[in-house]
């Protein structure tokens, strides 16, 4: 891991027509003018993942009106002088729980969707939760967006009976409930619905035909339904890497040693990818379950200050409950390494590979831990400008919002991130723009 301490510069994140000045989590504007330029600035370029030189980007309203090389400045626009920096798309965390967890830390939403501004990831996308507190804060969002990311919502956990977790799960154990879920669902604004780990294929199956019916992206977290059918079946995710490794490991081997070309494993990723299947490896979460137990460069990582008070509690609390055996150690770093090694076998492979990492769970810091999965991306052999595609544009398309979000073009929502230091040289720079200077905190478009 790079020594961020070697690191400078801080980050600015650019909304729309405001001139910001930003606090601890939070920005405060300026009255608005019609337009905004942001000149000779570099710009990445999410299609052709690599950085371009310097060119003027133009905001009207929430939009981006035009980028060029040469485009005008409009007369009477707010001007950014973006010389020497470098313009990057709002990071997205396709992978958070806006109920789940936090209730049982008891810290509102409200309370941590600020960070994820505070750490530049402009929109997040939940993976399961129950629906009346989603719409809840869903409005809180919509009343504030100068202080929360954009959030898309999720179907509480398809499961089997009884669900694994009863706060946030559904028993579903009759086809003939699945089609009255999806219409729920779809009616009640979700964006994705979720196969837990009970979900039987006869139940998959339909909920995937179902949601693909209403528009839905159908999603999983897999156990019972094996990946190599529900594969077969049309899902569009699946979530965590051990949706992948858990459906290659031969009778003899573990995680922590499986051969990944052994013929289950060659076969299910060459069917992920011709599937049309992504992969949202979410590794900081199971980095933080193998190792944080022991390990103080996790349990004891700068970003963990940076949550409420009462949820840091709660994950000291859990984390006092779950040491591991020093002994086990080594296997537990071999583990994850394979899941490292993994991920890169999956992206050489052709597979599209999401950025997510299970916010708010224990040592998961909402917004900041996106930037810790950068750098465990890299890590697992992704080059850099992949990496940041994979938090931008492979987000926003499995939201299917890739015609609002994930790049800097024309167009779209001006959800713009403004960086002193160039990431495709480092992508952890990200963090240090944030603890070198607070007012690398701001807030998205409206």
């Amino acid at each position: 891991m790079t020594d961020r301490k070697n690191l400078t510069g801080w980050l600015l994140t650019i909304v729309a027509v405001f001139a910001l000045i930003g606090s601890k989590y939070g920005c405060a504007a300026t009255p608005s003018p019609k337009s905004v330029a942001i000149t000779s600035v570099s710009v990445f370029d999410s299609v052709k993942e690599q950085m371009l030189p310097p060119q003027t980007v133009v905001i009207e309203g929430d939009r981006i009106l035009a980028v060029g090389p040469s485009v005008p400045v409009p007369e009477g626009a707010y001007v950014i002088d973006g010389d020497g920096q470098f313009l990057i798309p709002g990071l997205i965390d396709a992978h958070v729980h806006l109920v789940h967890m936090s209730d049982r830390t008891r810290v509102m939403g409200e309370e941590f969707l600020p960070m994820f501004l505070g750490a530049g990831v402009t929109s997040v996308r939940s993976t399961g939760d129950t629906i009346e507190p989603q719409k809840r804060i869903a409005r809180y969002v919509d009343e504030h967006p100068e202080l929360c990311p954009r959030i898309y919502l999720a179907s509480p956990l398809i499961d089997g009976d009884p669900p694994v977790h009863t706060d946030v799960g559904l028993a579903v154990t009759k086809v003939e409930q699945v089609p009255k879920l999806i219409e729920e669902m779809q009616q009640a604004g979700v964006t994705s619905v979720k196969i837990y780990v009970g979900t039987p294929r006869e139940i998959g199956q339909l909920v995937i035909a179902e949601g693909h019916r209403r528009g839905l992206v159908v999603i999983g977290h897999l156990g019972r339904y094996a990946a190599q059918d529900v594969v077969a079946d049309g899902i569009d995710c699946l979530e965590h890497i051990w949706g992948v490794i858990d459906f290659i490991v031969p009778r003899g081997e573990t995680r922590a040693n499986v051969n990944l070309n052994n013929p289950r494993a060659v076969q299910l990723i060459a069917a992920v990818k011709e599937h049309n299947v992504a992969v949202d490896p979410t590794l900081v979460i199971f980095r933080n379950a193998i190792l944080l137990g022991d390990q103080a460069e996790f349990n004891q990582h700068p970003d963990n200050a940076r949550a409420p008070k009462r949820m840091r509690v709660s994950w000291e609390r859990l984390l006092k409950e779950g040491r591991f055996s020093p002994d086990s150690l080594e296997v537990r770093r071999a583990e994850f390494r394979k899941y490292l090694e993994l991920t890169g076998v999956l992206y050489r492979a052709g597979v599209t590979i999401l950025a997510g990492t299970d916010a708010p769970e224990p040592f998961v810091c909402p917004g900041f831990s996106l930037h810790q999965e950068l750098e465990l991306l890299v890590e697992s052999g992704l080059p850099p400008a992949a990496v940041l595609n994979c938090a931008t544009m492979n987000n926003a398309r499995i939201l299917k919002q890739d015609n609002n979000l994930g790049s800097v073009e024309a167009g779209k929502l001006a959800d713009l991130v403004l960086l002193r230091s160039d990431p495709l040289k480092d992508i952890s720079q990200y963090s240090e723009h944030f603890e070198s200077d607070s007012r690398g905190t701001c807030t998205r478009s409206r």
